[in-house]
């Protein structure tokens, strides 16, 4: 019987820490056979105790390799020239990718055979038997990052006593079975690689900028930053009927709260892009990745039919009371902007969904911003620099030149600031 190394045959003279790499290769590619006690030119050295050696290298599998792959390794002892020596046959595994458990689903850890040699599989790779593998639904899919933290999501659940170990972590889809994360878990941990892109627009296009900011970390981390952004933005005005002041929101909370976790929940997570959120002096635009579900209308959405992209998501969403039910929200949405003579307007393609609100108060004449808190930090502001201009106002709270104006004049008429100055040199500093 003669050896020879080959992209399906691999020689040792003992046992070696680079043989799991050697394994891992054979496994992630058509499989082969490692032969150990003999050396690479073929010649045959023997073994002492083939039975010791098998047993080290099953262990070597066992404890370094995943997922666990003793299954495909199958080991004989084969007497050649009168030595014996361990033949391990290497089947192709059906859990691919397979990796070295201390270097993670990276491409450090993944090997492949090119040519003779087992080399470090690229991303592209390792992305490719995932989806071999696993199949195509994203969020059951193995996430290439392994080195997961989950201090935000842990928060979520203890906020609502739920448990939130490694077995409820299993159970909801966010690790498999044999403690990898998916990328289910991805999405809700601190690590977490998709964004979400907020700005805040002077005027109803986008020709000038007055605030833009990215939010990353856990979803549950960009949910509730996202909404703060914009709930400091959603201004309550005053409109009076006879003697009696009528508040209202420039958006119902209801409505930016659903249209968010619309957004968050029903995106299109496979592609890297950002969602979008875009704030105008008469709107609010939610952009998300990901157009209609194969074979929904929007038609049927508006109707409350709602077949889930991210189903393990909703269903985390759901647990925690964030969403009441599938197909609620977009109603939801609706209802809230009832009776108010405007509509929230729907826009799809094949790879995006748009949500548009409009602000209820845009076009009112008599509208007069109520203080949310505004007056405070303006108040602040002066007390650390001495003064403040109608330009810093717009800056500190996010508002448009006629609400900054607005809220200055009614402080001053108040008694609360003095107005000093005029034209542009017009700053304004406490009332004595």
């Amino acid at each position: 019987m003669t050896f020879q190394e080959s992209e399906t045959v691999e020689l040792k003279t003992v046992v070696v820490e680079d043989i799991k790499k050697e394994i891992v290769a054979f496994a992630n590619s058509k499989g082969g056979k490692l032969y150990i006690g003999v050396q690479d030119d073929g010649t045959v050295v023997g073994l002492d105790d083939p039975d010791g050696v098998s047993l080290q290298v099953s262990n070597m599998v066992r404890d370094a390799v995943k997922p666990d792959l003793t299954m495909f390794l199958h080991y004989e002892t084969l007497m050649v020239d009168g030595k014996k020596i361990v033949a391990v046959d290497i089947q192709q595994g059906t859990e691919r990718p397979y990796y070295i458990a201390k270097k993670g689903l990276r491409p450090e850890g993944v090997y492949v055979l090119q040519g003779y040699s087992s080399v470090p599989a690229t991303n592209t790779a390792i992305r490719r038997m995932i989806k071999e593998t696993d199949g195509d639904h994203f969020e059951e899919m193995r996430s290439l990052e392994q080195n997961l933290t989950f201090q935000r999501a842990e928060k979520e659940f203890a906020d609502r006593n739920i448990k939130f170990g490694q077995p409820q972590m299993k159970t909801l889809g966010i690790m498999t079975q044999d403690g990898v994360y998916t990328n289910l878990g991805l999405l809700l941990s601190d690590q977490c690689v998709h964004t979400i892109k907020a700005a805040v627009f002077e005027g109803t296009n986008q020709n000038q900028f007055k605030d833009r900011r990215e939010f990353t970390g856990s979803l549950f981390a960009q949910m509730d930053d996202v909404y703060d952004f914009i709930d400091f933005r959603n201004q309550i005005h005053s409109t009076y009927d006879r003697l009696r002041r009528i508040d209202r929101r420039d958006y119902p909370e209801a409505a930016v709260r659903e249209a968010l976790l619309n957004l968050l929940v029903h995106r299109e997570y496979s592609f890297r892009a950002s969602t979008f959120i875009s704030i105008y002096t008469n709107r609010i635009e939610f952009i998300s990745i990901g157009g209609l579900v194969s074979g929904v209308t929007l038609e049927d959405v508006m109707m409350g039919i709602s077949v889930c992209r991210n189903v393990k998501l909703a269903n985390i969403f759901y647990r925690l009371d964030l969403i009441e039910a599938y197909g609620t929200g977009i109603l939801k949405i609706m209802e809230a902007y009832k009776g108010s003579g405007k509509k929230p307007r729907i826009e799809t393609s094949d790879n995006a969904f748009k949500m548009v609100l409009p602000n209820l108060n845009a076009g009112t004449e008599t509208e007069e911003p109520k203080s949310t808190g505004g007056e405070d930090q303006i108040i602040a502001l002066i007390e650390r620099q001495g003064t403040v201009t109608r330009r810093e106002t717009e800056k500190l709270l996010g508002l448009g030149q006629s609400a900054c104006g607005r809220l200055l004049r009614r402080m001053v008429k108040e008694e609360k600031i003095i107005q000093k100055g005029k034209g542009k040199s017009t700053h304004y500093c406490l009332s004595e």
